[in-house]
């Protein structure tokens, strides 16, 4: 009986720590944003939002976040599969490289952007230049660092899921005539979907909320260049709190949209399955 006791206490001991962590780092934090983001009322929260540096940011982030994850998804899976699905000279050292941007630091990231695309010093900026095009200081900059930053993701989580699935359904597959796309999109595809998802999830949450690398690239130019982590920054430290916590809550929503996307993925897969 003791011991039954014994084991009832330390579970619910357990669930209090984990509530009470998850209170201090993430609800919390969470409820703050939202009460500074209201503190003048409806009225300042919109007001906030419609200041021409907060559009002019969300349109940035939001630009670089759409050219980012159709162009990352399509890298990652192409690497997931030759990495997946090959032994070569040099693999253990593709899967390193494509890890790099987990090693490195954003800012040191966004250095090495700037002195490879810079106009004056970078190696490469010169030529832009020439050609009219501005990298650093611009758009391309941002989306450049963007890419690096969230690089990783798709790849990493679908290899292990291509890994365990193995090569024989789709052998099977163009055994009874299919072609590369009905094999990929018939067999690869369901079975890698949800580390597919995962990954477009998490390149979406640092494309996002990256600051680091992004602040080296874009100059910081308020209304020109800011993203919006860069404009919730640049905000705060003007003392221009609510217009700092409303750019907030609207990142976090950004996320908040994810999730839910996610969860309507998820019941729609649930519902097409067979029932027993």
């Amino acid at each position: 009986m003791l011991s039954v006791n014994s084991q009832k206490s330390q579970k619910w001991a357990l669930i209090a720590i984990a509530l009470f962590y998850l209170a201090l780092v993430l609800v919390i934090p969470a409820l703050v944003v939202v009460v500074e983001a209201f503190r003048d009322g409806i009225g300042g929260f919109l007001a906030a939002l419609q200041s021409r540096n907060f559009q002019k940011a969300t349109e940035l982030t939001l630009i670089a976040t759409a050219i980012t994850i159709p162009l990352n998804t399509l890298f990652g899976l192409c690497a997931a599969w030759v990495i997946a699905r090959n032994r070569f000279p040099g693999r253990a050292l593709l899967i390193s490289i494509i890890d790099v941007p987990f090693s490195i630091s954003p800012v040191v990231a966004g250095l090495m952007l700037v002195l490879l695309y810079g106009e004056r010093i970078g190696w490469l900026g010169p030529l832009f230049a020439s050609m009219g095009i501005k990298v650093i200081f611009a758009l391309p900059g941002i989306v450049l660092a963007t890419i690096f930053v969230t690089l990783p993701f798709v790849a990493r989580e679908v290899i292990p899921v291509l890994e365990d699935l193995g090569p024989e359904p789709e052998e099977a597959a163009r055994t009874l005539g299919a072609n590369d796309w009905q094999t990929f999109y018939r067999v690869i595809l369901p079975n890698i979907r949800w580390g597919l998802i995962y990954g477009v999830l998490l390149t979406n949450a640092r494309a996002l909320g990256e600051f680091g690398a992004v602040a080296v690239v874009s100059g910081s130019i308020l209304g020109r260049t800011s993203t919006l982590p860069i404009f919730v920054e640049q905000s705060y430290q003007n003392y221009q709190s609510v217009a700092a916590f409303s750019a907030a809550l609207v990142l976090a929503g950004f996320g908040v949209l994810m999730l839910i996307g996610k969860a309507i993925l998820e019941n729609y897969y649930l519902k097409k399955l067979p029932s027993h």
